[in-house]
């Protein structure tokens, strides 16, 4: 008997599955987690895109600030700089905000994902405010600054429904 290799009656072997599936449910939890946050980072940018529209229309923000994207990253040559500029604007929305979001929800203000949003929205738009700024002053300036305000602050409620949604959930996979 000692000479039998080890098969599926072998405890060991068992043991060794276990940790297997152990490691196999953590990095589907890690993936599930990730698809939690670009979903939660789409509704949040496009409750944002709502408001920036009104802004636009109002006259207090211009699409043309998405263009400043495309011409960091070089391309604005080659592709439609207000399109791509958007693009790379809804990526950073769906991935780095929602993964810095569930890094900090803990250590933000409110006893709520949408709270704690809130409160993410209002700290990066310090950052947006600044970066597509495009020349406003006066009542454009103000209006600026304070939809912009409003469009983040959306976000970060949006973001953090749907991270509570996930959560809450009995079969969560957050």
């Amino acid at each position: 008997m000692a000479d039998r290799s080890p098969g599926v009656d072998d405890p060991t072997n068992v043991e060794d599955l276990t940790t297997d599936n152990e490691e196999f449910d953590s990095l589907m939890g890690i993936v599930g987690d990730g698809i939690v946050g670009a979903a939660g980072g789409l509704v949040g940018t496009a409750m944002m895109t709502v408001v920036l529209l009104i802004a636009e229309s109002l006259g207090f923000f211009e699409r043309e600030a998405f263009a400043l994207l495309t011409e960091l990253v070089g391309i604005e040559e080659l592709v439609p700089p207000i399109l791509v500029g958007y693009i790379i604007f809804l990526g950073g929305g769906m991935f780095p905000w929602p993964l810095l979001f569930a890094s900090l929800k803990a250590y933000l203000p409110g006893q709520r994902d949408p709270v704690s949003g809130a409160f993410f929205g209002f700290a990066i738009w310090t950052g947006f405010v600044l970066g597509f700024y495009t020349g406003q002053s006066g009542l454009a300036l103000a209006g600026y600054a304070a939809l912009t305000l409003v469009a983040h602050v959306v976000y970060g409620v949006g973001l953090g429904l749907v991270f509570e949604y996930f959560s809450t959930r009995p079969d969560s996979i957050v």
